[in-house]
């Protein structure tokens, strides 16, 4: 026999199968579902594990709590179980458990708080057939009718089917089936009605009414750390330019001599033109020449 889990309760969704048809499945939450405790024969007169699962605010939790959390080494949690296990199938304090412990195709139980409906008839909560809605009844419709003996033994047995609180009790359904699992995401996905409200902590337990599997770990599914990283191989590397031979010095002198120099044309200068006087001044300087010859 080996430990549970504490799952917290997400809602419903639908996954399709191979055949394509769409399957309804409630959502199972694991979330850092770590040992915080061992019991032992020698120690307590039994054998199990003290599971805790979710995250609690440390001013949420008493000293001494705190105290039973700091000697495992582990965050506070929200919720505290004990699961009765064999010797073999106990596990060490502080190891955290992962949505692998269950395979896909195993039947479970899950335990779990059911949603409260308050105070409720007798129809309502124990399915009674109520009384006829015409002839001969009045105002008794929905009333369960008698529920005492007479005189003897004057009084109502404990137990008696009649109105009261419906709900909020602890309710185990077995044998739902495991659709699938995600450990990376720590989702659980359960065909069949698990009870309790969304949000609410449930317990998923191996059937007791079946086989447990051959596939699935013993004595846990435990969360193992990141995979261990592969090798990048190196970039193979550029090939290098060709070497290219130096040119000697000498060899460089000769094949500038052997050139012959390029003598550089003078360029003749262009022969400008005067510019041509204009007429009102050739004029004037006419005038002035015969004037000084008189």
């Amino acid at each position: 026999m080996r430990s549970g889990l504490i799952a917290q309760k997400l809602g419903m969704t639908r996954v399709f199968n191979d055949a394509g048809e769409h399957v309804p499945v409630t959502v199972l939450k694991v979330d850092a579902c770590q040992v915080v405790g061992v019991r032992t024969a020698d120690k307590d007169g039994y054998t199990a594990v003290q599971l805790g699962a979710g995250k609690a605010k440390v001013k949420n939790v008493s000293k001494a709590m705190r105290g039973h959390f700091a000697a495992a080494k582990v965050e506070p949690k929200r919720k505290l179980v004990e699961f009765r296990v064999a010797e073999d199938a106990l596990l060490d304090v502080g190891a955290e458990l992962s949505a692998a412990h269950f395979v896909p195709g195993q039947q479970i139980d899950v335990t779990g708080t059911s949603v409260g409906k308050g105070f409720a008839g007798s129809m309502k909560r124990h399915n009674f057939s109520g009384m006829r809605a015409s002839h001969g009844v009045s105002i008794s419709h929905r009333a369960h009718g008698s529920t005492g003996n007479s005189q003897d033994p004057g009084k109502v047995f404990k137990g008696k089917k009649m109105a009261g609180q419906m709900g909020a009790k602890r309710v185990t359904t077995q044998n739902l089936m495991v659709v699938s699992t995600d450990p990376d995401e720590g989702l659980i996905l359960v065909s069949g009605a698990v009870p309790g409200s969304e949000g609410g902590w449930v317990l998923v337990n191996d059937a007791v009414k079946a086989t447990r599997p051959d596939e699935a770990p013993y004595p846990a599914g435990l969360r193992t750390g990141p995979a261990a990283e592969q090798p990048v191989e190196a970039a193979p590397e550029a090939e290098a330019p060709e070497a290219v031979e130096p040119v000697e010095d000498a060899a460089v002198d000769e094949a500038q001599a052997e050139q012959p120099p390029v003598e550089a044309e003078a360029a003749e200068p262009e022969a400008v033109e005067p510019p041509a006087a204009e007429d009102g001044a050739a004029e004037s300087d006419t005038n002035d020449t015969s004037g000084k010859k008189d």
